[in-house]
């Protein structure tokens, strides 16, 4: 059945603050007079689906229906998937809007995409955002306050398996420059590995920034990336089964025999 609109949570990973969820929170509020905002106090930009474990969770009321949690996206939607709105669970989750781009193994990484992994996890249909951005660029927060509704009432319309998330990346450029949308893959990059830069602060220790160095999109492999370089809104559907179907097929006459 088509998803419902009734109550919708809205989480990210670069922080309560961050005007991306600003946006985000604007949109849903077209869609539903019942919206939920619970996300991090703190940028966890990069957090992945990581839970915290190993020390208590704080949690802030900002208003009625708005909290921060002292921890990671992920922790954000069990927060508000088993305590805040547990008796009355959000029908559609939204993620983001992401201050820069989740494409190709960026997902792997990224808290954006996590909050709806999470929330597909916990059998609620949900969606990630993310605006691309360009160095030396302004962030065009008004390409994705234009076309995300456009987005998710596509998406609305149709009943994507319950292991299914939607992953959203707007292009790098004005509204008006938007070509339109494309359902793409996954996309991978060449990895060229990390840039680790070694500084000294003030008392003479060193410390460390990581900065990821990567090529361009593998060829064939890039489909996500070039949609967005083309000024294309990409759409990609991404799956929670990691099974590789058709090597674990292969797999089985040659090490399963060898205990018969």
């Amino acid at each position: 059945m088509p998803v419902s609109l009734k109550r919708i949570l809205v989480s990210n990973d670069d922080g309560i603050n961050a005007s991306g969820i600003g946006v985000l929170e604007r949109i849903a509020r077209q869609f539903s007079d019942d919206v939920w905002v619970v996300a991090p106090s703190e940028e966890q930009s990069g957090a992945g689906h990581s839970l915290t474990l190993t020390k208590p969770l704080r949690l802030r009321k900002l208003d009625e229906k708005r909290w921060a949690v002292s921890g990671t996206p992920t922790d954000c939607v069990m927060m508000a998937v088993n305590h805040l709105m547990k008796d009355n669970l959000p029908t559609l989750i939204l993620s983001g809007i992401n201050r820069g781009g989740n494409l190709a193994e960026d997902v792997t990484y990224s808290g954006t995409v996590s909050v709806a992994m999470e929330g597909t996890l916990a059998g609620i249909p949900s969606i990630a955002f993310s605006q691309c951005i360009r160095p030396e660029d302004k962030i065009h927060w008004a390409t994705a306050e234009r076309y995300a509704p456009d987005v998710i009432k596509g998406l609305l319309d149709i009943d994507w398996p319950r292991d299914v998330l939607m992953n959203v990346n707007f292009p790098a450029f004005p509204v008006d420059e938007i070509q339109g949308i494309k359902v793409t893959e996954q996309g991978r990059r060449e990895m060229v590995g990390n840039n680790i830069e070694e500084r000294v602060d003030p008392r003479g220790f060193r410390y460390y920034w990581f900065g990821l160095g990567r090529a361009v999109g593998a060829p064939g492999h890039e489909q996500d990336i070039k949609a967005v370089r083309d000024k294309w809104i990409s759409v990609t559907p991404l799956h929670l089964d990691l099974t590789h179907h058709k090597t674990r097929k292969a797999l089985v006459p040659v090490l399963e025999k060898s205990f018969r």
